[in-house]
């Protein structure tokens, strides 16, 4: 008989005959699909997504700064790589580009666009953002009622505000406070339009302009202005208003965007959102594709193991090595592609299901939109068919030991399980092992995302070591339990030690699934449970002020700083900024940009309101050209008080600010400390927004909240707005909450941890069951001869009771060992503190696997103890 009909015959039988074996296989295969598919579609659709068009969408092009700084280096051994990172602050276009620009042929309009903040001083104090009337053609904006603003004091709103023309309304710009007339109502929402020359002084930066908005002459197509402009520009040689400034590597030219390309100059939070959602999703992703690779190897293989006598006696009555193969290989196709199509197509629903999570989360910012073409959900035929290839490969590499045995000898082969393993898979093992705690060892020298990095690849690694080493695992288990089980467990006992010690493989393929999910479930929670922990710990311990002021909007107007610092009783006044920086750095020789939020602070208001905890030199010497570094970023780069350290602002600016001090609690408030003014100087719309304030020795905080409150309310009442209370906008409270810095992609970090250990630890507790339920079925001969010998019910029931424990205790005590090793060297890394997980979690972790162990080992066995 030839090999394709042999094949095609003996893999339909056996798919029929194992029917019961491989629907544990079949959920398994259906989950990874569904996870890689899930994964896929989501990487797929960040990856293609844009910043929303809304100011824009009725410019054919806009001309902007390239809000990308960027980092050229050389690797080791290999050419010069470029790392890019998107900058949070907004690089300007100098004024004069305008009337270049309208000297174009072909350029009907160039419309000069900058935005601000405006806090509408009402009952509400609404944050609004302020524009001129001209740049609302843009969008554009058409007006619903009224006319357009002919004076300084006149304005449109958005129809959101309520006013209608005639209306007078107070607003606050630039922390100055005026009433305007509202002379007409237009489109758009929580939008303030003053006329051109009235936007441009509010503004602040009459030689800047934000962004240049371009019409079309009819009959000019977009593509062709956009190179009619281009050579324009590069012509004239204009570049951004801080080229001299910026880093040598970062491009300075104007760029031109068009078509779904313009909202990137609209809206500045997208592209860092973007980046730092596909780093965090290729971490989860490579994760997702390992964990599966492992289970579906360890079930299929399983699977095989069970039926090993059949496929020696196969091969004993002369089957051809490729027919075991071509058989088995089509066994297996047949039974997975049915499974893997389907979690294809639910991934789908999957992925949309997470992208909402991520957008209703925070995680995605409100002006980016993920790309879904219909070409991208051929997607998931890719990573259906990835499922069936592990699927196979498994299978093949499965049955290759008996297709290459001698026909005499295959069946004396699997007639009894090897009492020795094959060195090669120990020495393997142990070399695994070792690598996980050298990247552990790596861990503990590095900070941040690095350390991150290093502590899930060693997790990996020893999960992967503990895999191969399972035998082993499992023959030292049955010896620790093995004198309790015969001394206290009766005849039950009894059983079960010997049961476990003829089955040490069978027992070491049952532990792995429970290693694979404690140890991973426990590094991704204790991972993030001790570094909030600590940094809410450290926040703690750095207040000490007793009164904070909040505003929003504009934030708090011109002079109530020094108001404030006036008040009888106040000691001290910290008014505190929010930033990012952008630090460059080489990871294992290639360039990398860290983008790094960082406080602004007063100085003189640091020992009584705020205490960064001093290491080294002295908070006094901050301020303009210094900073303050956090103790682990200077000894990972080796900075002392006195030296310098190159960085990049959040608009691009380049400095080498000089280390005034070295500060402890990095986690609460950044790796990096300035003073207010220095990187007020680099921020889009520097507002005094958070306002710390220490009282003096023996003031009631009470009586002095009072009494800030009423000079708050008083200011704003000699002003003209109504101020019952204090103004709506600001809000003064007793005993503030701490100051904790939040890396913008933390909360998408936490939602996609979240994510993963509830997909993974799902797939990998189900993949405990049907592990557990194969074994069980390829039992049922030994059960029921037991049963033919004399034992009872409550015995056999008994004995299995015990080897689920066994299975459920080895398993959670490799599992934690296995993370233990990186989470302790990531926690001193990052927090110089021991791992930490909150209680209920360890005991929700615990309880699960008790109840899969106990299920997948009796359910499966209830037949054969009728």
């Amino acid at each position: 008989m030839s090999t394709a009909p042999a094949a095609a015959l003996l893999a339909a039988r056996a798919r029929r005959t194992h029917r019961t074996a491989w629907s544990a296989v079949v959920v398994a295969l259906a989950l990874v699909s569904l996870l890689l598919g899930a994964f896929a579609l989501t990487v797929g659709a960040t990856a293609l997504g844009h910043a929303r068009v809304e100011r824009y969408a009725a410019a054919d092009a806009v001309v902007a700064a390239d809000q990308t700084t960027r980092y050229r280096a050389k690797p080791w051994g290999g050419g010069p790589e470029t790392a890019e990172a998107a900058l949070t602050e907004r690089v300007r276009v100098p004024w004069h580009t305008v009337g270049l620009l309208r000297k174009v042929d072909g350029v009907r309009a160039a419309v000069p666009d900058s935005t601000f903040p405006v806090t509408a001083e009402s009952a509400h104090g609404a944050a609004l953002r302020g524009s001129s009337w001209e740049a609302a053609r843009l969008a554009p904006y058409a007006l619903r009622t009224g006319r357009a603003p002919g004076a300084a004091d006149e304005v449109v709103v958005s129809a959101g505000h309520g006013a209608s023309p005639g209306d007078r309304v107070r607003l606050r710009v630039g922390g100055a406070a005026r009433t305007f007339t509202v002379v007409g109502v237009a489109d758009g929402r929580d939008a303030v339009h003053f006329t051109a020359g009235e936007a441009r002084r509010l503004a602040g930066h009459p030689g800047t302009v934000d962004a240049i908005g371009l019409l079309a002459e009819p009959g000019v197509e977009t593509a062709e202005l956009q190179v009619r402009v281009r050579a324009a520009l590069d012509r004239a040689g204009v570049r951004d208003a801080l080229a001299e400034v910026r880093a040598a590597d970062d491009a300075t030219a104007l760029r031109v965007f068009t078509g779904d390309d313009r909202g990137a100059a609209e809206q500045l939070a997208a592209a860092p959102a973007r980046s730092a959602l596909l780093a965090m999703y290729g971490a989860v992703a490579g994760t997702v594709v390992l964990i599966a690779v492992l289970v579906i190897a360890s079930l299929v293989a399983q699977a095989l193991r069970q039926r090993a006598g059949e496929l020696a006696l196969l091969r004993a009555v002369g089957a051809a090595p490729r027919q075991l193969r071509a058989a088995v290989g089509r066994e297996v196709l047949r039974v997975s592609v049915g499974p893997a199509l389907l979690g294809a197509v639910a991934s789908v629903p999957v992925c949309f299901g997470l992208l909402g999570l991520l957008r209703s989360g925070g995680a995605l910012p409100s002006g980016f939109e993920p790309a879904t073409p219909a070409w991208l959900f051929a997607g998931v035929l890719v990573t259906a068919g990835l499922t069936v290839g592990i699927a196979r490969l498994t299978a093949f590499l499965g049955c290759e030991p008996i297709a290459r045995a001698r026909p005499a000898a295959a069946l004396g082969a699997t007639a009894a399980e090897p009492v020795r393993e094959r060195p090669a898979r120990r020495i393997t093992g142990l070399v695994l092992l070792a690598l996980g705690v050298s990247a552990a060892g790596t861990a503990a020298l590095q900070s941040g995302a690095a350390a991150a990095a290093a502590a899930s690849a060693a997790a990996l690694t020893m999960v992967v070591g503990c895999a191969v080493l399972g035998p082993w695992i499992a023959r030292g288990a049955i010896r620790v339990a093995a004198v309790p089980l015969r001394r206290f467990g009766g005849p039950a006992g009894r059983l079960a030690a010997a049961e476990c010690a003829a089955g040490a493989r069978r027992l070491g393929a049952a532990i792995t699934p429970v290693v694979l999910v404690t140890a991973f479930v426990l590094v991704q929670l204790t991972a993030g449970a001790t570094l909030s922990r600590a940094g809410d710990g450290q926040a703690v311990a750095a207040m000490r002020a007793d009164l904070a002021v909040t505003a929003t909007g504009d934030g708090l107007p011109p002079g109530a700083l020094d108001r404030l610092r006036g008040t009888p009783g106040v000691a001290a006044v910290n008014d505190v900024l929010r930033g990012t920086v952008v630090l460059a750095g080489r990871e294992a020789g290639s360039p990398v940009l860290e983008r790094l939020p960082v406080l602004g602070v007063t100085p003189d208001g640091l020992p009584h309101t705020l205490d960064p905890g001093l290491v080294e030199g002295s908070f006094a010497d901050l301020g303009p050209g210094t900073v303050s570094v956090g103790r682990d970023r200077a000894r990972s780069m080796d900075l002392r008080p006195g030296d310098r350290v190159r960085l990049r602002f959040g608009d691009g600016t380049e400095r080498s600010p000089r280390v005034a001090a070295v500060h402890e609690r990095s986690l609460a408030l950044g790796e990096f400390l300035f003073a207010r003014d220095e990187l007020a100087a680099h921020l889009t719309a520097p507002r005094s927004t958070e306002v710390l304030i220490a009282a003096t020795p023996g003031t009631d905080p009470s009586d002095l909240g009072a009494r800030l409150t009423g000079r708050l309310a008083a200011d704003t009442a000699s002003a003209g707005a109504q101020a019952r209370g204090g103004p709506a906008d600001m809000t003064l409270r007793q005993d503030p909450s701490p100051v904790r810095l939040v890396a913008e992609e933390q909360r998408a970090g936490e939602i996609l941890a979240g994510v993963a250990v509830a997909a993974i630890g799902a797939f990998t507790v189900i993949a405990v069951l049907s592990t557990l339920t194969l074994i069980g079925i390829g039992r049922h001969p030994a059960l029921r001869l037991l049963r033919l010998v004399g034992a009872g019910r409550s015995q056999l029931r008994g004995m299995l009771c015990a080897e689920a424990a066994l299975i459920a205790v080895t398993g959670l005590a490799v599992g934690a060992g296995v993370a233990a090793v990186p989470l302790a060297a990531f926690s001193f890394a990052t927090a110089r503190t021991t791992p930490y997980l909150p209680p209920l979690q360890g005991l929700l972790i615990v309880g699960v696997v008790a109840v899969a162990a106990t299920a997948g080992t009796l359910l499966p066995a209830r037949r054969a103890l009728r």
